[in-house]
């Protein structure tokens, strides 16, 4: 698969709190005792690595900067030039972080004893006792462990800046994701995108808490929350009739219906689809848009996408969950919104792709990955749909 021609030029990827990701599968875990892992993954990770590994497997040109030291920073990067991804990593004295995923693709009941005899729990053999109902649950279940990362100093901040302001020269678009490692203000992602800006390439910021909050003031082109860490940036004092805010297609404005973060699977549009978790991104996408961001893609998990745009507002909604491993199932979504940036695509389409990718990425089984057959397939499901009046 690959994307179109048009756009030419690299992405840049931005990954300050690169990591050693570490991913165990292993199946019907007990939190209580030993558990036999089935297969293990370890590879470069971090946000923007995953937007980069996505981008490269649809034929994009990417480059992957960020801060890298330690054992699990040499790793990362051994990882990276195995993988054929270009990198330009600024080195640092602190040791990158490591994270943990574990991936239960069959996982016992709440409260159910682990396999076994005794209580009632599946037989050695793996049958269950005569009359059971069967012990394990219809989806998987993923918990992730992720360090704090390394301490950053000043000196090393500024030595990673010289470089992205040499690399912005050759960029069609950065991409600045992720969480900032110790040291670092909370209002550096700003500061990388208002760099960018003034060199005229545009910024997606996929960012969450006081970097989110920040964020606007780097005016990027895009910035991506979900809808938890929306509502986490924001006060009740913020939400209050921003200047600027679209209509929100409320019960009293007449406008289409939308399920939120909350409202499990109903498309826009559909009667009974849920008012309040689409109101109230709505409102806090205005918000950040006021404050100087001119796009605010609000991801809805297994419901889809919300986008605010100067050209209109546009929900995306899913035909149907994809059961997996949603770790990176956001860097998927934010690759795709990277390739409509730079490509032009109008925003229903952009949507339309992102939203598949991100799904497709749940269907994978590590982060930085999409499943080919499952994008296919769910793609042209994809419903959007206006919003507003």
């Amino acid at each position: 698969m690959s994307s179109s021609a048009a756009g030419s030029g690299t992405i840049l990827t931005v990954t300050l709190n690169l990591a050693l990701d570490v991913t165990y599968v292993a199946d019907g875990v007990d939190w209580d005792g030993v558990n036999r892992v089935r297969s293990v993954h370890r590879r470069a990770g971090g946000k923007g690595v995953n937007v980069a590994r996505v981008l490269a497997a649809l034929g994009r040109d990417v480059l992957v900067t960020g801060l890298a030291g330690g054992p699990n920073g040499r790793a990362a990067e051994a990882d990276l030039s195995a993988a054929g991804l270009p990198a330009a990593l600024t080195p640092i004295a602190a040791e990158s972080r490591a994270t943990l995923a574990v991936c239960d693709p069959a996982p016992l009941p709440y409260g159910a004893a682990p396999a076994g005899p005794v209580g009632g729990g599946p037989a050695s053999d793996g049958t269950a006792p005569e009359g059971a109902a069967p012990a394990r649950t219809a989806g998987p279940r993923t918990a992730l462990f992720n360090e704090p990362g390394p301490v950053v100093t000043e000196a090393e901040l500024d030595d990673f800046l010289r470089g992205y302001d040499r690399r912005l020269g050759d960029a069609a678009a950065v991409v600045i994701s992720g969480s900032l490692p110790p040291g670092v203000p909370a209002g550096f992602y700003a500061e990388l995108a208002a760099r960018a800006r003034g060199r005229g390439v545009p910024a997606i910021v996929d960012a969450d808490g006081e970097p989110l909050r920040a964020a606007p003031a780097g005016r990027p082109a895009v910035l991506k929350p979900n809808a938890e860490e929306l509502a986490r940036a924001l006060s009740a004092a913020d939400l209050r009739a921003p200047d600027g805010a679209p209509e929100t297609g409320g019960p009293e404005s007449g406008g289409a219906q939308a399920g939120g973060s909350e409202a499990r699977g109903t498309p826009a549009g559909v009667p009974g689809a849920g008012h309040a978790p689409i109101t109230d991104a709505l409102a806090g996408a205005g918000v950040l848009r006021r404050d100087g961001a001119e796009s605010v893609v609000v991801s809805l998990g297994a419901d889809g996408l919300l986008a605010v745009t100067p050209g209109g507002a546009w929900r995306a909604a899913m035909p149907y969950r994809v059961a997996g491993n949603p770790t990176g199932a956001g860097d998927a979504l934010v690759a795709g919104l990277a390739l409509g940036l730079v490509e032009g695509t109008p925003w229903p389409d952009r949507l339309r792709r992102a939203a598949a990718l991100g799904a497709a990425a749940v269907a994978a089984p590590v982060a930085g990955d999409f499943d080919e057959e499952t994008f296919r397939r769910v793609l042209p499901g994809i419903r959007v749909d206006p919003v507003g009046p």
